[in-house]
């Protein structure tokens, strides 16, 4: 089911390389794309006729695809606020409580973001910068194969953190009936009253475009399928997006001090995500690496999605072994992985030579699966290397700078002069002008 790897250039060309999966879409994907849309149309092409569609025609559009693309378009999109507090009084008082938890824990750790303006006289003048929330802002929840609403906690307590006015939730119901419960339940309980029963890229159109039912956002944000991934990109520049989400990628380097039931039990829960996701062991220990794999084809024979988790560790799962812990620490900064587990002895001194992760976990006791849910940091987190310069979803992403200038007549006429000779320079005399003007 997991193969192990003692060739460094061999792993690298099966489990590290990204270029070969980068437009490689699986067959059952493309054959799916050509029953709805036509013979040769890729899927960014089949993204592009949904998107301008819903652009020009709205909700009636909505409805078209939503049929055909997933077989069922509820009326009303949106859900009575209700139904939401119906979902929160019924859920079990066990998952509630557990939902309470994570949403304070993820408030508390998001409130301790920076997120004040400043200004100064230093430089003559006041100057400085505000932070300004976003008007109104989309969350993608995926739906699927597994309901999500830890991706919706995720994505708006950062938002409400920020100020955010209004929030908006797609989410694709579940066959024939409505979005799934927790769902709704989670919804209410953060206070948010808009969400509509969409899923897909025509629901990032709507988000993006506006219909005669939903008004458009300022900014996009959470992970999806492939379509809704394509859809965002598209319409990046009409709306503002956090990013654009991959297949999700775990790496464990351990040595012989942990508990390899562990790791292998880490190794599973991101396999059962997705037939692409990414799960890997580096080790500096034949006898772990081996332990690991004999607890891997154990375990996963009890797990619901073992069909999922062995086409995973088939595609970008594995076992490497090196020679020492640095050749690890090498890889996995070259590769900037969305999650990095350091599960060794000295986890502490070694986590000090991480520099592209978009989340490193430190100590056995650090799993990643605590922080899928209750821990308190985001679990929407750069993949497909972009930890090399994106971050986690943050409250950030839900603000937008503005530079504030106040500047007295004396400073005015003092910096005239140098700011026209710097026009001058760059053949824009009107600027250079303009300048000249405040000397007078």
């Amino acid at each position: 089911m997991i193969n192990i790897f003692d060739d460094i250039d061999l792993a690298f060309n099966k489990l590290f390389s990204r270029r070969e999966h980068l437009h490689a879409y699986p067959d059952h994907i493309l054959r799916g794309v050509e029953e709805i849309f036509g013979l040769g149309v890729s899927p960014e092409d089949a993204v592009a006729k949904v998107l301008s569609d819903v652009k020009n025609n709205g909700d009636r559009s909505l409805e078209h695809w939503s049929k055909k693309i997933d077989g069922i378009f509820p009326d009303p999109l949106i859900i009575e606020s209700k139904y939401l507090s119906e979902n929160f009084d019924n859920i079990s008082d066990k998952l509630r409580s557990a939902l309470i938890l994570a949403s304070e824990r993820i408030r508390n750790f998001h409130a301790l973001q920076p997120n004040s303006g400043w200004d100064t006289k230093d430089l003559g003048g006041v100057m400085g910068q505000r932070i300004v929330p976003l008007d109104r802002v989309g969350i993608y929840v995926p739906g699927g194969t597994a309901s999500l609403p830890s991706s919706l906690l995720m994505a708006a307590i950062p938002a409400q953190v920020a100020n955010v006015k209004e929030i908006v939730v797609c989410t694709p119901p579940q066959n024939e009936k409505m979005v799934v419960d927790v769902v709704q339940a989670t919804a209410h309980m953060l206070g948010i009253n808009e969400i509509y029963q969409l899923g897909g890229a025509q629901a990032i159109a709507a988000m993006a475009y506006g219909t005669e039912t939903i008004r458009p956002v300022d900014k996009i944000v959470g992970p999806g399928n492939l379509f809704v991934t394509l859809a965002k990109s598209q319409v990046f520049g009409n709306v503002g997006i956090d990013g654009l989400y991959g297949p999700t990628e775990t790496i464990i380097i351990s040595d012989d001090s942990m508990n390899p039931d562990w790791i292998a039990a880490d190794l599973l829960a991101q396999a059962e995500h997705d037939p692409l996701a990414t799960s890997i062991l580096i080790t500096t220990s034949c006898d772990l690496a081996n332990s690991v794999k004999d607890s891997v084809i154990k375990r996963a024979q009890d797990l619901k999605r073992k069909d999922i988790i062995q086409q995973s560790f088939a595609n970008r799962g594995g076992i490497l072994i090196v020679p020492e812990i640095e050749t690890a620490i090498n890889i996995v900064n070259q590769y900037a992985p969305e999650h990095l587990c350091l599960y060794l002895h000295d986890a502490e001194k070694w986590s000090e030579k991480i520099f592209n992760a978009g989340c490193l976990f430190i100590g056995k006791y650090s799993c990643e699966v605590l922080v899928d849910y209750v821990a308190g940091p985001n679990h929407v987190l750069p993949t497909g290397g972009t930890a090399k310069f994106a971050s986690p979803l943050n409250v950030s992403d839900f603000t937008k700078i503005m530079n504030v200038v106040t500047l007295d007549q004396n400073l005015s006429k003092a910096l005239a002069e140098s700011a026209a000779e710097i026009a001058f320079s760059e053949l824009l005399d009107g600027h250079a002008y303009a300048s000249l003007d405040r000397k007078e």
